[in-house]
C-alpha cells in the first residue's frame, strides 16, 4: 500500500491546528509530487516561494512564518529547506510521510490510490522533441512543462524561452534532429554546466563564418538578464532604433528574433553601450 494525497489530507484534518494552518497545509499538499521527477521534484516534496504562499493564503510574510512554525511543531512535522540558493523556492515535505511504518493510520487502503496513480502525477516529459521545429517555445507543448519543472531546478529563475533556445542550440551542435523528451528535463537539471557544455559542443564542429560571428556575439550577451539589457538599450537608443538593429541582425546573420536580440546585446556590450 502507498501513501496518497487522500491519506495525508485525512491526517491534516485530524491534526489540531488553526484554521489558517489547515488551509496552508492543504495548499502545500496540493503542490506535492507523488512521482519522482514530476515538476523536477522528489516524491513527496513540494516547492513554493514564501511570496507565492503568502499570496495564496492572503496573509503577510510575518503571519505566514508563524503558520509554518505551527505546522512544523504539529504532528504533521512540516520540513522545509532551500537547496538551490538564497532566491530559489523553498522545498516542503510533511515529516510524517517519511516514516509510514510508525504512522499506520496514514496508509491508504487499496481503493484510495487513485490520486497518486493518476496520469497527471506521472513523468511529464514523454515523447520526442523535434529540434528543428518550434523556435517559439510558447507555440509548442513544452512551454508549460518547462515552466512547471524548473520550479525546483537550478534554472528556476531562467526565462522559459532561454532554456528552450539553449536546449535546441545544444542539440543542433551535436547534430541531433530528434531527442527523447526526457533529455530536456536532464538538460534543465544540469543547467549550471549547460553553458560550458554548449560552448564545448559548438567548438567540436567547424562553424560557418556567419554562425561563428553569431556565436561570438551571443556569448558576450548575459542570457539570464537579457530583458534588462533590452530595456537598457531601448532607453539608450530608443525603441524604434532597437527594433531596427534586431531586424538588421536577423538579415545579416540569418537568426531568429530572439537570437538576433542576444547578438545585438553582445555587440552593444562589446561597444560599451551596455554593461557586460
Amino acid at each position: 500500500m502507498q501513501l496518497t494525497t487522500g491519506a495525508i489530507l485525512r491526517r491534516i484534518t485530524e491534526t489540531p491546528l488553526s484554521v489558517s494552518a489547515h488551509k496552508l497545509a492543504t495548499i502545500i499538499l496540493d503542490g506535492i509530487a507523488w512521482k519522482d521527477g514530476y515538476n523536477g521534484l522528489e516524491r513527496g516534496t513540494a516547492a513554493f516561494t514564501l511570496g507565492s504562499l503568502a499570496d495564496k493564503m492572503g496573509v503577510s510574510r510575518q503571519h505566514l512564518t508563524r503558520l509554518l512554525a505551527e505546522l512544523a511543531a504539529s504532528a504533521l512535522g512540516l520540513l522545509r529547506w532551500k537547496p538551490h540558493g538564497k532566491f530559489a523556492p523553498w522545498l516542503f515535505r510533511f515529516g510524517s510521510v517519511d516514516n509510514p511504518a510508525t504512522e499506520p493510520d496514514l496508509v491508504s487502503a487499496t481503493d484510495d490510490t487513485s490520486l497518486s496513480r493518476d496520469s497527471k502525477n506521472k513523468m511529464m516529459f514523454a515523447g520526442k522533441i523535434e529540434i528543428g521545429a518550434g523556435s517559439n517555445v510558447h507555440r509548442t507543448p513544452w512551454a508549460d512543462l518547462i515552466k512547471a519543472a524548473k520550479t525546483a531546478l537550478p534554472c528556476w529563475n531562467v526565462d522559459t524561452q532561454v532554456i528552450w533556445d539553449a536546449f535546441r542550440a545544444f542539440n543542433r551542435a551535436k547534430g541531433n534532429e530528434q531527442v527523447p523528451a526526457g533529455y530536456l528535463l536532464g538538460f534543465m537539471r544540469k543547467w549550471r554546466s549547460a553553458g560550458t557544455t554548449l560552448a564545448r559542443a559548438e567548438h567540436e564542429r567547424v562553424l560557418a563564418p556567419r554562425e561563428q560571428e553569431a556565436a561570438d556575439l551571443i556569448r558576450l550577451a548575459p542570457v539570464q538578464n537579457w530583458r534588462f539589457h533590452e530595456r537598457d538599450l531601448e532607453r539608450r537608443i530608443g525603441r524604434e532604433a532597437y527594433a531596427e538593429r534586431v531586424s538588421a541582425m536577423q538579415v545579416r546573420l540569418g537568426l531568429n528574433r530572439f537570437a538576433a536580440a542576444l547578438a545585438v546585446h553582445g555587440e552593444a556590450a562589446r561597444m560599451r553601450e551596455i554593461p557586460f
